[in-house]
């Protein structure tokens, strides 16, 4: 039957488009496969998520060599939830996409840039799938060379250097990932994740196995922009096309962030990562320099695009703040953000881009009265901003109440208190742009300005919606992501 088949096909389904899309010279062709793709893949994802919340893991053998021998894919409640987030996304944003990319890619590489696409899908999808070190470490090399390709492709010619940089650094935190793996392997004998979990025991005091804990907590943290670690992505964003900065802003970072929750919890353990090292005020005082510290970078950027990259930095220190506090409702809240941030990051970052495809800036300064020409897409931005903050009633909200609340039950009021302040300074930056696109005089850009076409206006609406819905009813995001962390603080192996 097919369903037995739904891991394999989350990875195999991206990566034959990629090579359809290959074979195409006209990019509205390329388009239209990289579209039936990504919608393909919500339904595998959900399926895999329905068959782990009824019959819990699966473990899929490739190539007819049976675990830990051979190369498996593991689905359990945690990655199945992030495969459900890179699925949605990539299905929603791809009508977006036609129109975007048409306008800020030369015709003769928009097929290339489909294909590229189609690779970082599989990649990400090929991450959060696996139960292979070395087969993640693959997955996170098809992904990040698929990533520099598609930020090189921006109009800007800083783009290009965007690109090296994130290229540069993507290298050194894949050669500390791969170092960790190797130190791993020979003390282990293994690259089954699950086999390397069981071995472990015993040994996880060992300078070796400690040596390489320490090697892929700075690779991934590289990968995921954990403060400081963040100096590519900034411009990475900024330069990138606008399709190319949803997807990647909605997705890239929250795999990353998955995977170094795998190696924490699934493969160290609870006991040697929180009892015997000081993770927790590490990760804590690092979440608490990103939330302050790039929000206050981002309150003076005047290129929207980068303010919102700056805002990125500052929400991953959110998630990883639920990593540091380490019960079970902060780190339902780190895990719930994932979902929520990319929600409400994809709907800001289309939101600029709608406004990019018709003047072609997103200076502060130009975007001038523009919500009364673009008063949809101003609108979308309005809400998707006021999540951001954390206004009750959208999923901004949620990911703070349950991080909040996971403080409070730890003793640390002041923590509380923090997490209320930084959000202060995210209500300057939001509303900075609000009150220059609503409340000023139109600025001569904006004066012909429209909304977008509607291919890119209700996927930009859609996401917005789900940032209020998902608000309210917190059944799919909350309810899974505390199922995720209870599974996870068990320390199941």
């Amino acid at each position: 039957m097919i369903s037995e088949h739904l891991p394999a096909l989350q990875v195999v389904v991206p990566l034959l488009g990629a090579v359809v899309c290959a074979f195409f010279t006209r990019g509205d062709r390329a388009w239209f496969v990289a579209l039936v793709v990504s919608l393909a893949m919500p339904f595998i994802a959900f399926g895999l998520l329905l068959k782990v919340l009824h019959g819990g893991p699966i473990s899929y053998a490739l190539g007819g060599w049976a675990p830990p021998f051979g190369i498996e894919y593991r689905v359990d409640i945690l990655n199945a939830y992030v495969l459900v987030l890179v699925s949605v996304i990539g299905a929603v944003i791809m009508p977006y996409a036609k129109r975007s990319v048409e306008h800020e890619i030369e015709a003769d590489k928009q097929a290339w840039f489909y294909t590229i696409y189609l690779l970082c899908l599989c990649g990400l999808l090929g991450i959060a799938i696996t139960g292979d070190a070395f087969n993640a470490f693959v997955f996170m090399e098809v992904s990040s060379l698929a990533t520099y390709a598609l930020i090189a492709m921006g109009r800007d010619r800083r783009a290009l250097l965007a690109a090296y940089q994130y290229l540069i650094m993507g290298t050194i935190g894949a050669t500390f990932y791969v170092i960790g793996v190797g130190l791993l392997y020979s003390m282990t004998g293994t690259l089954n994740l699950a086999d390397m979990a069981n071995r472990i025991a015993g040994i996880e005091n060992s300078r070796a196995v400690l040596a390489a804990l320490a090697f892929l907590t700075v690779g991934i943290s590289l990968k995921l922009a954990l403060f400081p670690l963040h100096v590519w992505l900034p411009n990475a964003y900024a330069y990138a096309p606008s399709m190319a900065t949803v997807f990647l802003s909605a997705t890239a970072t929250k795999v990353a962030v998955y995977l170094l929750l795998r190696y924490f919890f699934t493969v160290f353990g609870v006991t040697v990562i929180y009892a015997d090292l000081p993770i927790s005020e590490i990760f804590l005082l690092l979440s608490l320099a990103a939330m302050f510290g790039a929000s206050i970078v981002a309150v003076f950027q005047q290129n929207v695009k980068r303010m919102l990259a700056y805002s990125s930095v500052a929400q991953i220190g959110y998630i990883t703040l639920g990593i540091a506090i380490a019960n079970k409702t902060g780190l339902t809240g780190g895990i719930v953000h994932l979902f929520n941030h990319a929600l409400m990051k994809a709907a800001l970052f289309m939101a600029i881009g709608a406004i990019f495809y018709r003047i072609g800036s997103v200076k502060i300064d130009d975007l001038a009265g523009i919500g009364k020409r673009m008063p949809m897409t101003a609108g979308a931005f309005v809400v998707a901003g006021l999540s951001l903050i954390g206004v009750p009633g959208t999923v901004g909200f949620i990911s703070k109440w349950y991080l909040g609340l996971g403080a409070f039950q730890q003793g640390w009021w002041w923590l509380v208190m923090l997490i209320v302040l930084s959000s202060v300074i995210s209500i300057i930056y939001v509303g900075r742009v609000v009150e220059v696109i609503w409340f000023r005089d139109v600025a001569p850009a904006s004066r012909r300005a429209k909304d977008p076409p509607l291919s890119m206006l209700l996927p930009m609406l859609l996401l917005t919606a789900a940032t209020i819905y998902f608000g309210f009813d917190t059944v799919l995001t909350a309810g899974i992501a505390e199922l995720a962390a209870e599974w996870l603080l068990a320390g199941v192996r």
